[in-house]
C-alpha cells in the first residue's frame, strides 16, 4: 500500500493540474500508443488476472481455516494450500511478464515521443532557438516525455488493477459479511478526506520543487558551458552564482523534508485507520462467528481482503490526480509538436541542376517572425510572451551573383546584411519577392527545391563557426558521413591545419571541446572551413568569417578562405574592406535597403557611400 501511494506522488507534475482535458488530447495519445496495442491490451489481461488473484488468496485462506476448525479433512487443507502456492507462482510470473510488458511499452512509448519532438524541433526556425531556453527544452525530451509514459506503465494499469480489485473485494466481502462490511465501509470518509487533502500538499510541494530543480537545471545548462563559465569568472561572479544556486537546492531540502513528514503523517494514519478497521472486523466478526452466523474463516478472509479495500480506494480517490498529472506531461509534449515549423518541404520538390549555381534576390521583404507564431512562453521561462510589433528589415532588395563570381555585402551594423546571407540558404522564407538560384535564365525559387538540395548546393561560414564537443574527425564527418581519413586529412591540409594535426597525440580523434573550446579562435575558424571544403557546397557564404581574429590567425583564415572559394559563387559579408577589393560586386547596404552595387573601383569612382567607408577606414586610420 506504500508503494502504491509513493506511486501516485511519483505522478504530480510540475504544472497546475487542467481542470478538463483539452478536445482531441486523448485522441492523440491513443495515436501514438496505437503502435504497441497489443501489448497494451496483453498487458492489460494480466493485470486484471493479478487482480482477481490477490482477492481470491483471502478468500481461499478463510477456507482452509474453516477446514480446520471443522476438521474437514486434511486432504482439503493440503489442496487449498498448494492452489494458494500455485496461484502465487502464477501471480509472481505473471508480474514478471507484467514488469516486461510495462518496460517494452514505456521504452516505445518514450522512443516515440522523443523521436517525434526531436524531429519537430529540428524543423524549426533558427529564430525558434534564439528565443527558447535550452533547459526548457531539454527538459520536455525528458522529463515531460517520462511523465506521458507513466500515464500507460502506471496510471492505466494502476486504475484497472485498483477498479477490478476494488469491485471484487466489496462483493465478496458482502457475499461473507455484509453487516462487517457496511461497518468497514463507515471508516472510508475518515481515510479517504485526509488522502485527498493530502494528495494535493504533496502535489503542489512536488510541483514547486520540480520548478526550483528546472531553474537549477537551466543555471547549470548556462553556466557549465565553456562561454558561459568564462563570463562567470571573467566578472568575477563565482561566489553570487553559487549563493543563487545553494538557495534553489536549500527550498529543494526543505521541501524535501515537507514532503518526507506529510507522506510518513499520511502512512502513520493510513495504518491507524487500517488497523482501527481490522479490530473491528476481528471484533464483530468475532462476535458473528461465536453467535454461529459466520464461520471463523470467513472472519480471516474478511481480515485479509480489508487490505485490498483501502489501497485502491485511496488511489481511485486521488484517480483524478493520477490521471490529470499525466496528461499534462503529454499537453506539455504536443505543446511543442503543435508550434508549426515556418518552413516547409514542396511534396513535389524541383530539382537543382547539376552546373555551377548563382544567386538572385528579386524585390525581397522582410520582417522577422512575432514570437507568438514560433515559440512558447513556458519555454522561455516567462509569465506571457512578447506583443511587440516587428518591423520590416529588407525593404525591397534586389541582389544578384553570377555562377562562380563573388558579390560582396558592406554597410554599417544592423544594415540587413546578415539577414541577407540567412534568406539564401533558407534559414527563413521571404516575405514578399524570392531567394533563387540558378543562372544562364533558368532560376529556382528556393522554396520549390528540397532541403536536402539547399543543404547540398549552400554552405555558410559564420564568424562564430559551431563545433560539437566531438573529435575533430567526427566535426568533419557531419558534412560527409562516408568521408574516409585520407579526405580528412586533405581537407585539413587544404584548410591551413596540416601542422597542427601534426602536433596532435590523437589526431584526428582528438576532442575539441564544447563549441571548439579547446582550440584557438583561428584554428576554430579554419576547422569549419575544412567542413566547408568537405561537403564541395557550389554557393558559399562567408558571414564576416575573420571578425575578432587577430593579424596571424586572419591572414591563416583568408588563405583557407581563398583555398575554399575557387571554382565557387562566394556571398561574403566583411567590415573590413580590404579583404572584398577582388569582389566582382560590391553591394553596400544601409537600413535594409541596397544603396550601391558595381566593382571597387566604380565605387570609389563614383565617390558615394562606398567612398565614405573606404576613406573611414584606410584615410581615418592614417
Amino acid at each position: 500500500m506504500e508503494n502504491a501511494w509513493m506511486l501516485m506522488m511519483s505522478m504530480s507534475r510540475s504544472e497546475k493540474l487542467p481542470r478538463s482535458v483539452p478536445k482531441g488530447t486523448l485522441t492523440r495519445i491513443w495515436r501514438f500508443a496505437s503502435a504497441h496495442h497489443r501489448m497494451l491490451y496483453a498487458f492489460l489481461a494480466l493485470t486484471t488476472v493479478s487482480a482477481v488473484i490477490a482477492v481470491a488468496v483471502p478468500v481461499l485462506a478463510g477456507r482452509a481455516v474453516d477446514a480446520i476448525v471443522n476438521r474437514t479433512g486434511l486432504s482439503t487443507v493440503v489442496w487449498i494450500a498448494v492452489v494458494i502456492a500455485g496461484l502465487a507462482v502464477v501471480d509472481a510470473l505473471f508480474g514478471l511478464a507484467e514488469r516486461w510488458m510495462s518496460s517494452r511499452i514505456g521504452e516505445g512509448l518514450i522512443y516515440d515521443l522523443r523521436r517525434a519532438v526531436f524531429g519537430h524541433v529540428q524543423g524549426m526556425p533558427v529564430a525558434f532557438f534564439t528565443r527558447t531556453r535550452t533547459g526548457s527544452l531539454v527538459s520536455r525530451l525528458n522529463n515531460d516525455v517520462i511523465g506521458a509514459q507513466r500515464a500507460f506503465t502506471s496510471t492505466l494499469s494502476g486504475l484497472v488493477t485498483n477498479v477490478i480489485q476494488l469491485v471484487l473485494t466489496v462483493a465478496v466481502m458482502i457475499t461473507l459479511a455484509w453487516q462487517v462490511t457496511l461497518l468497514a465501509l463507515v471508516l472510508l470518509p475518515i481515510f479517504i478526506l485526509p488522502a485527498r487533502r493530502m494528495g494535493r500538499t504533496i502535489a503542489a510541494l512536488q510541483r514547486e520543487s520540480a520548478n526550483l530543480n528546472a531553474a537549477m537545471t537551466g543555471q547549470m545548462t548556462e553556466r557549465f558551458s565553456a562561454g558561459g563559465a568564462t563570463l562567470v569568472k571573467l566578472f568575477g561572479r563565482p561566489e553570487a552564482e553559487a549563493e543563487e544556486f545553494g538557495d534553489r537546492a536549500d527550498r529543494v531540502r526543505n521541501i524535501g523534508v515537507r514532503t518526507a513528514m506529510a507522506n510518513r503523517v499520511f502512512m502513520t494514519s493510513l495504518t491507524l485507520v487500517s488497523a482501527l478497521a481490522q479490530a473491528m472486523v476481528y471484533g464483530v466478526g468475532g462476535w458473528l462467528a461465536f453467535t454461529g452466523r459466520i464461520e471463523a474463516g470467513t472472519v480471516v478472509s474478511l481480515a485479509l481482503l480489508l487490505t485490498r479495500l483501502y489501497g485502491p480506494l485511496t488511489q481511485l480517490a486521488n484517480a483524478r490526480v493520477d490521471v490529470m498529472s499525466a496528461l499534462v506531461s503529454f499537453e506539455r509534449v504536443f505543446e511543442v509538436l503543435d508550434l508549426k515549423p515556418s518552413l516547409t518541404e514542396r511534396a513535389d520538390p524541383t530539382p537543382l541542376p547539376a552546373t555551377p549555381l548563382g544567386v538572385r534576390l528579386r524585390d525581397v521583404r522582410f520582417t522577422y517572425p512575432d514570437a507568438s507564431t514560433i515559440s512558447l512562453a513556458s519555454l522561455e521561462e516567462v509569465a506571457t510572451l512578447e506583443h511587440t510589433e516587428n518591423h520590416e528589415v529588407l525593404h525591397g532588395v534586389d541582389l544578384e551573383v553570377a555562377p562562380g563570381q563573388m558579390l560582396a555585402l558592406v554597410g554599417p551594423s544592423g544594415a540587413g546584411k546578415s539577414t541577407i546571407a540567412s534568406l539564401v540558404p533558407r534559414l527563413y522564407d521571404v516575405d514578399s519577392g524570392a531567394v533563387e538560384v540558378g543562372g544562364e535564365g533558368r532560376w529556382t525559387d528556393i522554396r520549390d527545391t528540397s532541403f536536402a538540395d539547399l543543404r547540398g548546393a549552400i554552405g555558410v561560414v559564420t564568424q562564430d563557426g559551431h563545433l560539437f564537443h566531438d573529435s575533430i574527425a567526427g566535426n568533419l564527418r557531419y558534412a560527409k558521413p562516408e568521408a574516409t581519413d585520407a579526405e580528412l586529412v586533405t581537407a585539413l591540409q587544404r584548410a591551413r591545419l596540416g601542422a597542427l594535426l601534426a602536433d596532435l597525440p590523437d589526431g584526428l580523434q582528438t576532442v575539441v571541446g564544447e563549441r571548439g573550446y579547446r582550440l584557438s579562435g583561428g584554428e576554430r575558424q579554419r576547422l569549419t572551413i575544412a567542413r566547408l571544403l568537405l561537403a564541395a557546397p557550389r554557393v558559399v557564404i562567408l558571414d564576416e568569417a575573420t571578425a575578432h581574429l587577430d593579424s596571424e590567425s586572419e591572414v591563416a583564415v583568408q588563405e583557407a578562405l581563398t583555398e575554399a572559394l575557387v571554382g565557387r559563387t562566394a556571398i561574403v559579408i566583411a567590415h573590413r574592406l580590404s579583404t572584398i577589393r577582388s569582389a566582382d560586386t560590391i553591394a553596400v547596404v544601409e537600413d535594409g535597403r541596397v544603396v550601391e552595387q558595381g566593382s571597387h573601383d566604380v565605387l570609389l569612382a563614383r565617390a558615394g557611400r562606398y567612398a565614405d567607408l573606404h576613406h573611414t577606414q584606410f584615410v581615418g586610420a592614417a
